[in-house]
């Protein structure tokens, strides 16, 4: 219920935000949003709190991890909504992220084309990506696409894997 003051209540909140209160109680214990105590030790959200729980939520949605939002947010003001110089300063970060994601995907896309595009299917054995499985000497998991260096393909005959 909204106090006297427009403060919300964690429940308020939650409806509002669309976001569960056991996940806004993580947020400000993680320091991404504030919220004052009443007598009855009850939390009280002042309203800018909406914004910046949107501001998490988007942020989460861009892919940046509740830390690089914390950073964020911690550039911005907490008693107001963030005026358009603090909000481009903000913007211009997650497009570079953007764009840093959007790469990473199209790399993602043409290791996956490429190597199903052979027709074996199998990374075990593919002569493309995977010769006699040197990836698993750089350790488990999918070594290729977790790593930013693609691997040398041997010679294999046009059309076929080893």
């Amino acid at each position: 219920m909204t106090d006297r003051d427009g403060r919300l209540s964690i429940g308020e909140l939650a409806a509002r935000s669309g976001v569960a209160p056991s996940a806004l109680r993580y947020y400000e214990e993680l320091g991404l949003i504030h919220s004052e105590r009443t007598s009855g030790n009850q939390r009280r959200y002042p309203r800018t709190a909406l914004r910046r729980v949107a501001f998490v939520r988007a942020a989460q949605r861009v892919g940046l991890s509740l830390e690089e939002v914390r950073v964020a947010l911690d550039r911005l003001p907490a008693d107001r909504a963030p005026n358009a110089t603090e909000w481009n300063t903000v913007a211009r970060t997650w497009q570079r992220r953007i764009d840093d994601r959007i790469a990473e995907l199209e790399r993602l896309k043409e290791r996956l084309t490429g190597c199903i595009g052979c027709g074996c299917l199998s990374l075990r054995k593919c002569g493309l990506y995977n010769p006699h499985d040197v990836a698993g000497t750089r350790g488990s998991g999918a070594r290729y696409l977790m790593e930013e260096t693609e691997p040398e393909p041997e010679p294999v005959e046009a059309g076929r894997c080893r």
